[in-house]
């Protein structure tokens, strides 16, 4: 079995090609990085729209099997930014201690991280989690919550995903 990966961007400019999506890509680098397992990235960008984030989040979970989900943009205050709803609206559990990690390691290096409305929640057997836009806030995001990662998604779907240890370590309570 394939395990696979989804990585969403929520961007209207992105979407529209104004601009590259480095965020979606410093996801995978990243993942690439930590991850010894074989997996397979199902990638897309779209506008900030809730009712887009949604449908992708469930196609994403339902029909491609994801077992985890990570979104990047959309998190913000602004009247655009609705990620995070778009989360909440498709998932069974919410996980909120995802979002208070990575607003607690954000605040060390910028004040407004506050304004950050990071979440993560189960749908199924998938784990989403919301990062902020920029990619060295998702590298700093990741490299908090990562390490309970492995065990969230074996615990909710069974899928174990191995870690390169030299890059990152799990954390399996025994």
């Amino acid at each position: 079995m394939t395990i696979k990966i989804g990585i969403l961007t929520a961007s209207d400019r992105a979407s529209a090609g104004v601009y590259e999506d480095l965020s979606g890509k410093a996801i995978i680098d990243t993942l690439k990085s930590y991850l010894k397992s074989e997996w397979t990235p199902v990638y897309k960008v779209i506008p900030d729209d809730q009712t887009s984030i949604e449908n992708e989040l469930k196609r994403m979970a339902d029909v491609e099997g994801c077992c985890l989900i990570v979104t990047t943009g959309g998190t913000g205050p602004a009247k655009r930014d609705v990620t995070p709803e778009a989360t909440e609206a498709v998932c069974d559990k919410m996980m909120p201690g995802f979002g208070e990690r990575m607003r607690a390691v954000s605040l060390q290096f910028v004040p407004t991280a506050i304004l950050s409305r990071q979440t993560a929640g189960i749908r199924g057997s998938a784990l989403i989690i919301n990062l902020p836009g920029k990619p060295k806030s998702i590298k700093e995001c990741l490299d908090a919550v990562f390490p309970a990662v492995p065990y969230c998604i074996e615990l909710i779907g069974e899928v174990k995903l191995e870690c390169n240890e030299e890059v990152i370590k799990a954390f399996k309570p025994k």
